[in-house]
């Protein structure tokens, strides 16, 4: 190197960060497929474990249950019982991994597995480092996937905060969840509020439990952890997460007075956005990924612990290993061959940066002074406002995509191309294997007969008495684990104790947002098509199965209602027979299901068997979600009327379509 040849000399004075864990969000088919998966991730330079749940475990139902028919092992790994969490980590010793769980309604569950699993390998629940997101408000909003009322479901969140803090004192019992309401629509000022109010929420909670000292609660502030969304708007993002930090430590300081500054900082894990993800021109996907990733890493005040990305192809299916290692080497090739860990702050003193932050958090002020005047965040769930805000922040969204006024490249701009080679490949995208759900049941059935019945009851006696006292449910819950307790089983108990809960829809009451010439049109159509029937066309849009992601169907009920339509749409979670006996008790002209879990072949399936059975065979049925092209096929063989996958963004065209349909079968 010659003097003054600096290419390869490390910044002058620098030492170069440690780089954040590198994840991906995965899992799938089995415990042991999964395991395979893991090890394999590990081996090639992953530094930390994402797990992803499918739908049953995630809900509290065994694979055999009749809710989970189709949904087993599709969008993530299930794990009934302690045999399928000790399989799930087979060969990964847990005192060496740094583990996130996306789990939340049964977030106790899936921790006291973790620790039964750690103590069954001999390692010490001290030692144990990680993360479960347990947020369950954003399941209400986004998501879908709670099972109790509000109240006992913070209840739970709280036992495990307080559990994790004096037994896992390097764990994270909450991951604030704010990924999901930008996955939902939310705007940069909403995922601010709705986030800070979901953590004031929980933390006031934990307070007025009595389960921490006055003088140990900065340890618990301290391990409240965040999972944030990173949009392609990059400096807006990157503006989002400082405004995020500034406000995080304000909040720590003046309503929990937490003087440790190391307790205040804001921690967070990000996944970049998979809801600007196109399904056309798949591979420029790749670089709005690397784009969102930079939102989260160039702000060293705000940098991510943790950062998982999604794969270029998760808007046609489930990724392979090499699509996840491909996203992998994006960060490692940031993280290591770059410069970026070996300077402070760039961003510090940028004007332009510190108006944006200031606007920000502006905004976000105002916001969570509304929900503060409205009682909070729950009340503010129970009354449908943050769930209306965010069904209207989609619309906007979707509304600009329609009209251009918000490009996407590939879809309403520069539409033409070359067919991508990397997407018409076979084997693009993993396929369950069909029989992966049928050797699940027969494991857990397995699992059953061999266990010790008694220790089964007594341990489920147990959970079911301190629930009902008002007790700490982890120690009960970890007994349960030990005794072979499946997770069906554990939700049951508390599903008996606390209910269950359907949360507001937000639709009924979100104000219109789309207009224009093609709108007008449809409801010229919709309004000579209910002349010849006699009455307004009906539309039922149902979501059958458990898949909780209710964004599209939100945004259809919505858009069906502002084209002039009547819109029956009762929420998530129903099975193909309540959807058929709606249809039959509504008298609807068309029915329109989404599922996104990847189970539509066999739910799909199932409500036209039933709409034949129940003398509806006339009434055409549609279907929209990631959906393959052979199962497109498969679908429209077995008799469905139309298929709409994410390329189809134009909800007005959609309409214009459904009218016309239902006007030829009329």
């Amino acid at each position: 190197m010659t003097d003054g040849d600096t290419t390869f000399a490390r910044s002058e004075g620098a030492e170069r960060e440690k780089p954040w864990l590198f994840r991906t969000y995965s899992g799938h088919s089995s415990a042991v497929e999964s395991n395979r998966l893991y090890r394999t991730n590990l081996a090639r330079g992953q530094t930390g474990l994402s797990v992803a749940f499918d739908l049953p475990t995630q809900t509290g139902y065994d694979s055999d249950h009749p809710l989970a028919r189709g949904e087993v092992g599709k969008v993530g790994v299930p794990i009934c019982h302690l045999g399928d969490m000790m399989a799930l980590f087979e060969g990964i010793p847990l005192e060496k991994m740094n583990t996130s769980m996306t789990i939340n309604a049964p977030a106790a569950w899936l921790l006291a597995l973790y620790v039964a699993t750690a103590e069954r390998q001999g390692v010490s629940r001290r030692s144990l480092a990680g993360t479960t997101q347990n947020d369950i408000i954003k399941e209400y909003l986004s998501r879908g996937t709670y099972i109790f009322p509000p109240e006992p479901s913070l209840r739970l969140s709280t036992d495990v905060i307080t559990f994790a803090y004096r037994e896992i004192p390097q764990w994270n019992p909450m991951n604030v969840c704010s990924y999901h309401l930008q996955e939902a629509g939310a705007t940069p000022e909403q995922e601010l509020a709705y986030a800070l109010a979901t953590a004031i929420a929980i933390l006031d909670r934990v307070k007025a439990s009595g389960q921490v000292p006055p003088d140990e609660f900065g340890q618990v502030v301290g391990r409240i952890s965040f999972f944030v969304n990173a949009g392609i708007r990059f400096v807006t993002e990157l503006c989002k997460m400082r405004a995020f930090v500034e406000l995080w430590d304000e909040i720590c300081l003046q309503r929990y007075g937490v003087i440790d500054e190391k307790m205040r900082r804001f921690r967070y894990g990000v996944q970049v956005n998979s809801l600007g993800l196109t399904e056309q021109q798949p591979e420029n996907n790749v670089y709005r990924i690397l784009l969102e990733m930079l939102s989260v890493v160039l702000s060293k005040k705000a940098r991510a612990r943790a950062v998982q990305l999604p794969a270029w192809n998760e808007a046609l299916g489930l990724p392979r290993p090499w699509d996840q290692q491909w996203s992998l080497r994006l960060q490692q090739i940031v993280a290591y061959e770059t410069d970026l860990l070996e300077f402070g702050d760039i961003f510090d003193g940028s004007p332009e940066i510190a108006r944006k932050v200031t606007s920000l958090k502006r905004q976000a002020t105002e916001e969570l002074a509304r929900l503060d005047a409205m009682g909070g965040a729950v009340a503010a769930v129970e009354s449908s406002y943050m769930k209306q805000r965010l069904v209207e922040a989609n619309s906007r969204r979707l509304a600009a995509i329609e009209s251009g006024e918000l490009a996407v490249v590939g879809v309403n701009r520069f539409r033409d191309g070359e067919p991508s080679p990397l997407a018409v490949a076979d084997g693009a995208v993993v396929t369950v294997d069909p029989g992966a759900e049928a050797e699940q049941i027969g494991r857990l059935q397995e699992w059953r007969a061999a266990r010790d019945g008694q220790a089964v009851t007594l341990a489920l006696e147990k959970l079911d008495r301190v629930a009902r006292e008002g007790e700490n449910v982890m120690e009960a819950s970890i007994a349960c684990a030990h005794a072979g307790v499946t997770g069906g089983e554990w939700a049951a108990c508390l599903r008996r104790i606390f209910g269950e809960y359907r949360a507001p829809t937000g639709v009924g009451r979100a104000a219109a947002q789309a207009a224009g010439e093609k709108l007008q049109e449809v409801r010229g159509k919709v309004e000579a098509v209910s002349d010849r029937l006699g009455r307004r066309i009906k539309m039922l849009v149902g979501k059958p199965g458990l898949d909780g992601h209710s964004n599209g169907a939100e945004q259809i009920a919505v858009r069906a209602r502002d084209a002039g339509m009547e819109v029956v749409y009762e929420g998530i979670r129903l099975t193909p027979a309540q959807i058929v006996n709606a249809a039959l008790e509504e008298g609807v002209h068309v029915v329109g299901l989404s599922i996104l879990s990847g189970s539509h072949v066999s739910l799909v399936g199932e409500v036209l068997d039933r709409m034949r059975a129940a003398g509806l065979g006339d009434v055409p049925v549609i279907a929209g979600g990631i959906i393959p092209p052979e199962d497109e096929r498969c679908l429209l063989d077995a008799g469905c009327a139309r298929i709409y996958t994410p390329k189809d963004y134009d909800l007005t065209a959609i309409m214009g379509d459904i009218v016309d349909l239902v006007g030829r079968q009329a």
